[in-house]
């Protein structure tokens, strides 16, 4: 089994939450029980080059995604963590993450790119993989930020060899935040394959409409904490598709068992 991890967060590149710690110990926990892993998180500012040893990968670096008409230079790199033998690649670009900002400005209010952004990093790690050559049977999001992932997987990149047979994993975290993306979200969101009908939720978007949009594309969830966002609960819930609650004992084994169940 191969899984592909699309983080928001990774402790030891940002500080330590629950999310970030997760996204750390999971895909050493996966690569553990002999499944092969691939781990991807945007590269902002914040993170230390230097100290962390990140270094640019040229052979996959070089791609320009178009966003609203402008070129955006794609680079990725990639940092060892020693004590797991697991690689984390790192999505980057200089108009997008070369700030000391991650996704809240100093008064806790969204950037206002916010929405580009998330496009870039969807799109730059799919087109990543796909340079790689890598067939993911998972790919399991970690945190909003990765919300567009599941579209662009399941109608995007629906024909593509590498993606047509793979699975999509959502986790779900306390994380829900006031404030609405740009009014301009859902066009800037559209591109080969996904048509205006399926972004139809990103006309007035928000956090909830957003994570509606991953749940629509995801195959199954993992709720963490007992404080996810009650709207985002029951609209998992009506969709009728598969989910697994958290549980900080046992997570790997559940989260390898639930990937088992998923491919069956």
């Amino acid at each position: 089994m191969r899984v592909l991890f699309i983080a928001q967060e990774i402790t030891p590149y940002l500080p330590d939450t629950e999310m970030s710690v997760i996204c750390r110990k999971l895909p050493q926990g996966i690569q553990e029980q002999g499944k092969e892993i691939r781990t991807f998180m945007p590269r902002f500012g914040c993170i230390n080059e230097r100290r962390n040893q990140l270094h640019e990968v040229i052979r996959l670096s070089g791609m320009n995604l178009i966003i609203s008409g402008t070129d955006h230079p794609l680079i990725i790199k990639v940092a060892s963590i020693q004590s797991a033998r697991m690689q984390v690649y790192f999505i980057d670009n200089e108009d997008y993450f070369n700030r000391k900002h991650i996704v809240f400005d100093d008064e806790g209010g969204l950037l206002p790119d916010n929405d580009e952004r998330a496009i870039f990093f969807a799109r730059g790690v799919l087109e990543t993989v796909r340079k790689l050559r890598w067939v993911p049977n998972i790919v399991h999001c970690h945190g909003w930020f990765t919300g567009l992932v599941p579209l662009y997987v399941k109608k995007a990149f629906r024909e593509d060899p590498l993606f047509f047979k793979s699975k999509v994993v959502f986790s779900f975290y306390e994380e829900a935040f006031d404030g609405m993306f740009s009014p301009d979200f859902k066009s800037k969101s559209l591109i080969d394959g996904v048509t205006r009908k399926d972004v139809a939720l990103l006309t007035d978007a928000n956090y909830v409409s957003f994570a509606k949009l991953a749940v629509n594309h995801s195959d199954g969830f993992v709720l963490v904490g007992d404080r996810v966002d009650t709207k985002v609960k029951e609209y998992i819930q009506s969709s009728k598709k598969p989910s697994i609650q958290h549980n900080p004992d046992s997570y790997v084994a559940d989260y390898g068992a639930f990937y088992d169940k998923l491919l069956k």
